[in-house]
């Protein structure tokens, strides 16, 4: 397990890295017995800078929900992050590149809850009766942590994603909210377009066979650390398709079909 001073090093350096947008090399390297309750104290040492600064949390985001994802990294669960005010841009807005490092983005349902939700038993019903809408998202995801390491080419571990921050940077609220029981959640679907042509389509059944089983996991995984989704937290359920890549200049269009799209520009 990594002592205090190494988990505040470590969200020290990620900060710097966010700001000066120069990564950092793979914890997993560093500290080759990190663990995945290792990194999360990471990751919640750098929001804690973040608030001490000013940030506020806005929400949750919930990563690796497909079994192709989770056989990828050698996991059987999802992860998670924070989402912070700073992290939400406007529906059609531009995404400021220079505040990045390497972008990309993903398709997926935030929740907007109208009651708290907590754990340990927390069922989809639980979910579906503390959600106000749904509405149609953009994640914008960088890596503060390179992806492969330069010198033994290692790829980073599931270990590195979650310290930093499940990769989150932003999300993009668009499209038409509705209420949870007004659709089959499970049958909605995207198609995603970077400049006109498109790159990817995905079914929300992908997400843990419904979107709202991730926020189920979440509020199962949060209890034993005394953490709720409280009202008016916006919850990102995890994404039905694979991250695409962006660079300044890009469009992302999401069409979620009756649902409405959601877009924004890399400038």
């Amino acid at each position: 397990m990594l002592t205090k001073a190494q988990i505040d090093d470590a969200a020290a350096r990620l900060e710097e890295a966010e700001r000066s947008g120069r990564q950092i090399g793979q914890l997993s390297l560093q500290y080759p017995g990190l663990t995945i309750d290792d990194a999360y104290k990471v990751q919640s040492a750098w929001v804690a800078l973040k608030v001490s600064g000013g940030r506020v949390i806005k929400g949750r985001k919930i990563g690796l929900t497909s079994r192709a994802m989770q056989s990828a990294v050698n996991i059987n669960e999802p992860d998670y992050g924070v989402l912070l005010d700073d992290m939400f841009f406007a529906d059609g807005g531009t995404i400021p590149t220079d505040r990045f490092v390497q972008l990309r983005a993903e398709a997926e349902l935030a929740f907007v809850l109208k009651s708290r939700i907590e754990g340990p038993d927390c069922t989809i019903f639980d979910v579906l009766n503390a959600t106000d809408y749904v509405v149609p998202a953009l994640e914008i995801l960088d890596a503060r942590i390179e992806r492969v390491d330069p010198a033994t080419k290692a790829t980073r571990k599931v270990v590195d994603t979650i310290a930093d921050n499940a990769a989150n940077c932003g999300i993009v609220i668009g499209g038409r909210p509705f209420r949870p029981d007004a659709a089959d959640l499970r049958w909605i679907s995207v198609i995603c377009s970077r400049n006109g042509q498109i790159e990817e389509t995905g079914v929300a059944a992908g997400v843990l066979n419904n979107p709202a089983n991730g926020i189920v996991w979440l509020a199962n995984k949060l209890a034993p650390h005394g953490v709720a989704l409280e009202p008016g937290q916006v919850i990102l359920s995890g994404s039905f398709i694979r991250p695409i890549d962006c660079a300044r200049g890009d469009t992302i269009h999401a069409d979620y079909g009756p649902f409405g799209t959601v877009s924004c520009h890399f400038g």
